[in-house]
């Protein structure tokens, strides 16, 4: 079934405020379909790093899942068959893959290594309709200032860390640490702008 151009809409797989202001922001269309948190997640989203998984082929590998499975959920729940998009974003510092971070102190850890050095953030977005899956990587650089362990202390405990990839958001009070980035300011957010409407436009969606 083509995509009804008199009311275009998209399912959004995830749970992100980010992402779902950023769509609201260039005016796009959507419903969002929320995945199960674990321990009850699906068992298809599985995002645990394999053995010696290189961090751009897990991110990819993840926002590929999540949009497969969102149309798998729109069909079993009869919805609307609209493009499904999804995205995951990870840092990769050497060579390391940097999650969200497990507690506080994990929190604190990560923003002590990347203190005074350069990370990517890694962000893939992807889009399945109709059985069909494409996907776009953005890759940025960030350096952060070299940051007290008093400003630690203080944004762990403002509790922004805590859902967010590398233990930080750069919309947020984390932006003051960011000395220098390179490439997209939405794909460090966690839904690169650019790749997302490149990505819709393979589907003959409307922008």
């Amino acid at each position: 079934m083509p995509i009804n151009l008199n009311n275009p809409r998209i399912h959004l797989a995830s749970r992100s405020p980010r992402r779902r202001e950023l769509l609201t922001q260039i005016g796009l269309a959507f419903d969002t379909i929320v995945f199960r948190n674990p321990p009850r997640a699906d068992l298809e989203l599985d995002e645990t790093p394999q053995a010696g998984e290189a961090p751009i082929d897990y991110v990819e590998r993840v926002a590929r899942a999540k949009a497969g499975h969102g149309w798998h959920i729109v069909g079993w729940r009869k919805l609307l068959p609209q493009p499904v998009l999804a995205a995951d974003t990870t840092l990769e510092f050497a060579g390391e893959i940097i999650g969200k971070p497990f507690d506080a102190n994990d929190a604190h850890d990560i923003l002590r290594r990347l203190s005074g050095h350069t990370h990517r953030v890694l962000s893939a977005v992807a889009i399945a309709f109709e059985g069909r899956i494409e996907s776009l990587l953005s890759i940025s650089e960030v350096r952060f200032g070299v940051l007290d362990e008093a400003e630690i202390r203080r944004y762990v405990a403002s509790g922004e860390p805590m859902d967010k990839a590398g233990a930080y958001g750069i919309q947020g009070h984390a932006g003051l640490f960011v000395e220098h980035l390179t490439g997209s300011y939405t794909g460090v957010m966690g839904l690169p702008l650019y790749e997302t409407a490149r990505l819709l436009r393979r589907f003959n969606y409307p922008l």
